[in-house]
């Protein structure tokens, strides 16, 4: 059997494993998920020394989501993503629209053990791994000497080109880094030292609270609503160390974290599925016929057209936009104390009240909606 990725068909898993994705419509791939061994993996673009290549190949967001089908632990997933990535190498557009807009990704990887940061330059990738503290990544390569895995002919590479000396340390980002960044990754520097100050401040007492507060900034950039570049989706997970207790991960659904609510997802058998957030499919899709996106087509799903009405409204009579925006953070504030209470351990979990879960979440968001 084949495996269907968004350009490639590749060879099939024996098993995969249960994903929650959260992705771009057009794309079989995902810009972040969780599995259901607690395994979470996100993706960001990169230009690097590496050319990239408009070759339809592997997407970063396809290596998200094989990562996560195939991967029981963060390592596992690593090693999942580096295999492909070395066999089937990078490559394709990652927009959809005629104009090719390519790039090469980092990942950041973590299960309830340990977290990982993967960054690549082609077919070629060195690996870190986070033992304590935090971390987070941005449009630019972070990882230095401290590499705790690597392309076996990583260095040999950067020697060839010219890149490193071969004397002294090591360090991916100088040896692979662009010299001259395009503007794009100019300004990911300073939205990466934003990101890394926020959680410096909120070192050693980090909740989910916390990195939905850092996702919202729109100060740092973190958080874009212009520029051609909304944020789109985004996503929270609580991973406890306690195998005993479920993770938790929270999904917007919906573009621009600042006006949108986070929901609450938790695996658990006879999970009842979420149509308002699953955008419809074309049987003349554009984005798979050859020459792709000749043509385009309204893929919002049910929530999205209504909160995008919403917030229509909210601009226009401010008094209502804001009533309507403290009644969403009130909702967003039921879900995190109920899974709160469940991570605590104060209350034992229905495994029926969480297979509806985020189905009623979503539910609960639209009709504030109409």
């Amino acid at each position: 059997r084949a495996a269907q990725c968004t350009y490639l068909e590749i060879e099939q898993a024996h098993r995969t494993h249960a994903v929650v994705l959260s992705r771009p419509a057009w794309l079989w791939g995902a810009e972040m998920g969780a599995n259901e061994h607690g395994v979470c993996v996100g993706n960001e673009g990169v230009w690097t020394r590496e050319p990239v290549g408009e070759d339809e190949a592997l997407l970063g967001m396809d290596l998200v989501r094989l990562g996560l089908e195939r991967g029981s632990s963060a390592r596992e997933a690593l090693e999942v993503i580096t295999a492909l990535l070395e066999r089937h190498g990078q490559g394709g557009s990652c927009k959809e629209e005629p104009v090719p807009f390519v790039y090469h990704n980092t990942f950041l990887l973590a299960d309830r053990a340990e977290a990982w940061v993967l960054e690549t330059a082609g077919r070629y990738w060195a690996a870190q791994r986070i033992r304590e503290g935090s971390r987070n990544i941005s449009n630019q390569l972070s990882i230095g000497t401290d590499i705790a895995a690597e392309h076996a002919e990583l260095r040999q590479r950067a020697r060839s080109q010219g890149w490193w000396s071969g004397a002294g340390e090591f360090s991916f980002a100088d040896a692979f880094s662009l010299e001259q960044q395009p503007p794009r990754m100019e300004a990911a520097k300073a939205r990466y030292r934003a990101g890394k100050e926020l959680l410096r401040q909120h070192a050693g007492h980090i909740t989910a609270e916390t990195f939905m507060a850092i996702l919202r900034d729109k100060a740092s950039g973190i958080c874009v609503d212009s520029e051609g570049f909304r944020t789109a989706g985004s996503m929270v997970s609580v991973l406890p160390r306690d195998p005993a207790v479920p993770c938790v991960h929270f999904f917007t659904a919906t573009p621009d974290p600042s006006r949108s609510v986070f929901k609450p997802f938790v695996f658990v058998a006879g999970l009842k599925p979420a149509p308002q957030v699953l955008s419809p499919r074309f049987s003349d899709d554009p984005a798979r016929k050859v020459p792709r996106f000749q043509s385009t087509v309204d893929r919002r799903h049910e929530l999205y057209r209504r909160h995008q009405a919403a917030l229509e409204l909210m601009e226009r009579d401010q008094e209502q936009g804001q009533k309507l925006q403290q009644t969403l953070r009130d909702l967003e504030r039921q879900g995190l104390e109920a899974m709160n209470a469940l991570l605590g351990g104060d209350v034992a979990p229905r495994p029926e009240e969480l297979a509806e879960l985020f189905f009623d979440c979503v539910d609960a968001e639209m009709k504030f909606y109409k």
